[in-house]
Formats: C-alpha cells, sequence, structure tokens
C-alpha cells in the first residue's frame, strides 16, 4: 500500500455512506475529503439501527444524515429501495458500505453497478462473513488484515481495491487485533475509493 499522498481531482466526488455501528470509518473518509487527500465530499450517511453511533459523528462533523431502520422494511430489498431513492436524490456518484451489518441485494447493487464499495476485516477471500477477526484468531493464522473491494451478490465478494496486511501478535485478543485492523481500514478507504472512481472514469487524478 504507497504512502498517504495528497489526491488532485478536477471534480469533487459525491459519497453517500452506509454505516449500522460507531462510524469509525465513515469518519475517516469524511477527514480525508476534508483534508484534501480525497477529492470527494461526503453528501449522506445512512444508518440502520437508532444507536448507531455514526449519528452521533455525523452531526458533530455537520454530515446529513437519515435514519433507515431494517426493522421497518419488509424485506431486503425494500430496504435496499429506500436507500437507491435516498441516494439517487442526493446525487450520489459512489456508495461506501462503512461497517453495514446488513446483507444488500440486487435492487442495491444494480443501482450502483462498479460504483458500490464495501471495507471488510479480513484479507478477502479468507474469512468472509460475519466476526471475520474472531475466524482469524480461531485458525491461528499469524497474518490477516483488511480489504476494500466493490460489492456483487455474494457476500465479500467483488474485485479487490486496496488490501493491507496486519500481523496477530502473540497473545491478540479480539479488541486488540480490531483496533488495529480498524486503523487501516481508515487508511485505505479513502484510497479505495479513488480507485473505484478512476477505475470507471469519473475522474482523472492531476
Amino acid at each position: 500500500m504507497p504512502p498517504a499522498q495528497l489526491i488532485v481531482t478536477e471534480r469533487r466526488l459525491r459519497l453517500g455512506v452506509m454505516a449500522s455501528g460507531s462510524g469509525s470509518n465513515f469518519e475517516a473518509l469524511v477527514e480525508a475529503c476534508q483534508t484534501g487527500r480525497l477529492g470527494a465530499e461526503v453528501e449522506l450517511l445512512i444508518v440502520n439501527n437508532p444507536n448507531a453511533g455514526a449519528l452521533k459523528r455525523a452531526e458533530r462533523l455537520g454530515i446529513q444524515s437519515q435514519l433507515l431502520d431494517h426493522r421497518l422494511y419488509g424485506s431486503r430489498q425494500e430496504l435496499d429501495q429506500a436507500l437507491v431513492t435516498r441516494f439517487q436524490a442526493a446525487q450520489v456518484d459512489l456508495v461506501v458500505m462503512a461497517g453495514w451489518m446488513r446483507i444488500v441485494t440486487e435492487t442495491l447493487i444494480q443501482a450502483y453497478p462498479e460504483r458500490l464499495i464495501n471495507i471488510h476485516p479480513s484479507l478477502l477471500p479468507s474469512f468472509r462473513g460475519a466476526k471475520a477477526i474472531r475466524q482469524a484468531l480461531e485458525a491461528g493464522v499469524k497474518l490477516t488484515g483488511c480489504t476494500a473491494h466493490l460489492v456483487e451478490l455474494e457476500v465479500d465478494t467483488g474485485p479487490v481495491l486496496v488490501q493491507a496486511a496486519v500481523p496477530v501478535l502473540p497473545g491478540d485478543s479480539e479488541a486488540s487485533l480490531s483496533e488495529r485492523i480498524h486503523r487501516q481500514e481508515h487508511r485505505i478507504l479513502p484510497l479505495a475509493v479513488q480507485l473505484a472512481a478512476e477505475r470507471i472514469g469519473l475522474l482523472d487524478q492531476g
């Protein structure tokens, strides 16, 4: 993974972000935009959990946010259609799943083909699905990490954009390993957004 560098673009990407939890990856993305490391703006955060810490981060950072509680929708497709409607209204170029703890459907994927990015706490294709960090510890591996990739219908598949490796240290707990992996997620996610945009010609690097 190359060192962080200033990303100069002719136009600023409009980003939508989906989060279910604390929102640390969301904040890292906003910070990359605000410091100029990524030529983009986060236009809208959507959460599916009314207790998501990401909502407080959005308020502090001045980012528009909306709650779409998944429990109020009859199916995954209905929730995803609501997401599409909100993001289209915000005219976003790319959508980032920054800790979205719901399986998405073709409704969202087809609305944003090659424009839907996920961050996952393992070196895919290893340890797909939920509790990837626990899976790595239970498998006894010496190296794990995180992956930013484009989303396809099968969970945690799709073209890899960026990966970062993280060593598993003796005595690591799920919490300690998670903390180090999250630091790398914060680092690679802005680069993944840039690469995804360049891949489909949304911007040219200056």
